[in-house]
């Protein structure tokens, strides 16, 4: 017999569908989320003040779990713009300048280049660190601005960020919602970001060249709307011989992280540990050797700097990830030991229930599951929802008996495809500022590629679960 559902089960799925229904309507859903934690607390507690303090402690609760995530990517920001302001990043990419001969190989060039950057550094910075040096030499062999801007889009925005493999941001958020190890989300997504990425890059290719055919494509971004402040290079803090001995010494030191990941099994905050420990003595050596004297002060406005986009990047992202930790362990953790006995969480409780009465299929939870996740990337964050992802996830798992992380990884991709920066305007101005053209011509660009990917990535998550 399974679990009787109380008010608390009730008042968690009604927040759900508002946090969905805001989002849909690109409103904020900070408010919504406090709100729905302080109704949980008093519902559970009955008791006013406490639950006031409840909702602080969600937050304080969130933080802890995300902080190794929030710290590893600000760490890698603060490190890449150290790497702008010396020119190294110029130094890194230059070799490949020298195989951009066509757009063919620009377009992928670029692509695949995004891709493994934004695995190490997030494709915000990786952006700053391609977009200004290839974009003239993607010009020259004749690739569009806008070609360029989709190259970055999909390829980091969209395949790196969605997989999310080193960092591994993403799958800890997805995990932590679905109560599974992230190792496991993450092995579920690898034949699923495989997929969708290999459809969006190339039915976007194709419709490029399609275009470029016609002569429909402007070739030099002419685009006045926002740009990026970018970041002047001092030539004078290193000498050449010094960039290129940084140039390679960098990516070698990352590579010896990911062999070190194989050796010793790491995974989860271990391995993103060893990324950020390694990024921090980076720093370090390379605030001493461009800033000598003014070495120790630079390095803490580095830091400064990264801590300020990290924060930025996660303060929405803290009040709507405290309400989904109260569907799982986090409950107890925060609010105390009030479900019913035998309760597993307000979630597992609700797939059981939802079991009873809903002949739920695999093909219905993945197209569901696929959907709440384009949905929750509207807001444009692409990260803000991907814990109601893991939860419905979850959700769906509990029902079917099988294929929470397959349905975990479906949902995170949808999601970060369509919030974290490929199709949301708002989420497209790093890349559209770098090649200077307009965001919405460049969400336009992405829109049918990402949806035929997701179309096509949804249909073979259904054999895979």
């Amino acid at each position: 017999m399974g679990i009787e559902l109380t008010a608390l089960h009730w008042i968690y799925v009604v927040f759900i569908v508002l946090i969905i229904g805001f989002m849909v309507k690109r409103r904020d859903t900070t408010l919504i989320c406090i709100v729905g934690i302080f109704l949980l607390s008093i519902t559970a507690t009955g008791d006013f003040v406490a639950s006031i303090s409840k909702v602080f402690s969600s937050f304080i609760y969130a933080i802890t779990e995300l902080l190794s995530t929030i710290i590893i990517i600000c760490v890698i920001v603060a490190m890449s713009r150290v790497l702008l302001k010396t020119g190294i990043n110029e130094v890194m990419v230059s070799p490949f300048a020298k195989i951009i001969k066509n757009p063919t190989l620009a377009f992928w060039t670029i692509g695949i280049l995004m891709m493994l950057i934004s695995w190490f550094f997030w494709p915000s910075p990786a952006v700053a660190l391609l977009g200004a040096v290839l974009l003239p030499v993607a010009i020259r062999a004749r690739l569009p601005a806008l070609g360029v801007a989709m190259a970055m889009n999909l390829f980091g925005h969209g395949i790196a960020l969605s997989g999310d493999f080193v960092i591994q941001g993403a799958p800890k958020l997805t995990a932590d919602a679905a109560g599974l190890p992230v190792h496991e989300v993450i092995s579920a997504s690898i034949p699923l970001v495989i997929v969708m990425g290999i459809v969006t890059t190339v039915v976007a290719f194709l419709l490029l060249k399609r275009d470029m055919k016609r002569g429909t494509i402007d070739m030099i971004g002419n685009f006045d709307g926002e740009t990026q402040e970018q970041e002047e290079v001092d030539t004078n803090l290193l000498s050449i011989r010094q960039k290129r001995i940084f140039a390679i010494l960098i990516p070698i030191a990352f590579l010896l992280n990911v062999v070190a990941m194989s050796i010793f099994d790491l995974t989860g905050g271990d391995a993103t540990a060893l990324i950020g420990g390694t990024t921090l003595a980076l720093l370090l050596l390379l605030s001493m050797f461009a800033h000598k004297n003014a070495g120790l002060e630079k390095t803490t406005s580095y830091l400064i700097q990264g801590f300020q986009f990290g924060f930025k990047v996660f303060g929405p992202v803290i009040p709507i990830a405290a309400f989904f930790y109260l569907g799982d362990s986090g409950f107890t953790q925060i609010i105390g030991n009030h479900l019913p006995e035998g309760s597993q969480g307000i979630i597992n409780d609700l797939g059981v229930a939802l079991a009873a009465v809903v002949p739920l299929t695999a093909e219905i939870a993945a197209v569901t599951v696929a959907g709440v996740g384009a949905i929750t990337g509207l807001d444009g964050s692409g990260f803000s929802g991907i814990s109601l992802v893991g939860s419905i996830a979850n959700l769906f798992g509990t029902v079917i008996g099988e294929g929470t992380a397959t349905l975990t990884a479906l949902g995170q991709i949808a999601a970060i495809y369509v919030g974290g920066g490929t199709l949301v305007p708002w989420a497209l101005i790093p890349a559209a500022a770098i090649c200077n053209v307009s965001p919405f011509e460049l969400a336009r660009r992405n829109l049918i590629p990402v949806v035929i990917g997701l179309f096509v990535t949804t249909i073979v998550a259904m054999f895979l679960i």
